[in-house]
């Protein structure tokens, strides 16, 4: 009898399990919206579910659990200060399942999971040649100081130049294949 086992095992043991939905689940509040098969989708919709929940009580103590869970203080600040303040008029819901079509390698059925809420992603305009004429990522132009050129100066040197040999491809990595074929045939 299954008295009180909950949860899909995903055909994986625990620790394997415990990551595979950690890692949708920090895809989901990363992307907002991933694609997985739906018994996935289903585990991993607790688990993003109880991550916004934490994020929606702003303590010291709930940070931690969250970070116990998603091991990245970016996302966990992305969490506490962007994702959950969506959610303040929700009592629970943050998450959908959007059924697909099934895999065509496994027949394996596929689903969106998603929040229910996404903000809109901003698409820079495309950079051109001409928007970045002088400039350098990161630098402002206003900062750079000139450098003096430096001198070159010969100076005789004591030895001789020796030239360098050009390196010759590497041999197969297999040496004694022909070897072998020759003993075989008897020669």
């Amino acid at each position: 009898m299954r008295h009180q086992i909950t949860g899909n095992r995903l055909g994986r043991n625990s620790s394997l399990r415990k990551a595979t939905v950690r890692d949708i689940a920090k895809a989901t509040l990363i992307r907002q919206r991933i694609c997985t098969t739906k018994a996935k989708a289903k585990e991993a919709r607790k688990l993003v579910d109880r991550l916004i929940t934490l994020g929606k009580k702003v303590a010291l103590a709930h940070k931690r659990r969250a970070y116990a869970i998603l091991n990245n203080h970016k996302l966990v600040s992305q969490l506490f200060n962007e994702t959950a303040p969506r959610f303040n008029r929700r009592q629970g819901g943050y998450t959908r399942i959007i059924p697909l079509s099934q895999r065509r390698g496994d027949n394996a059925e596929l689903a969106f999971l998603e929040l229910t809420e996404k903000t809109e992603v901003i698409v820079s305009p495309p950079r051109t040649a001409a928007t970045d004429k002088g400039k350098k990522p990161g630098v402002d132009a206003s900062k750079i100081k000139a450098k003096p050129a430096k001198k070159e100066t010969k100076e005789p040197s004591a030895k001789p130049s020796v030239k360098v040999k050009e390196k010759t491809p590497p041999k197969s990595k297999q040496p004694g294949i022909k070897k072998f074929f020759r003993r075989k045939s008897g020669e």
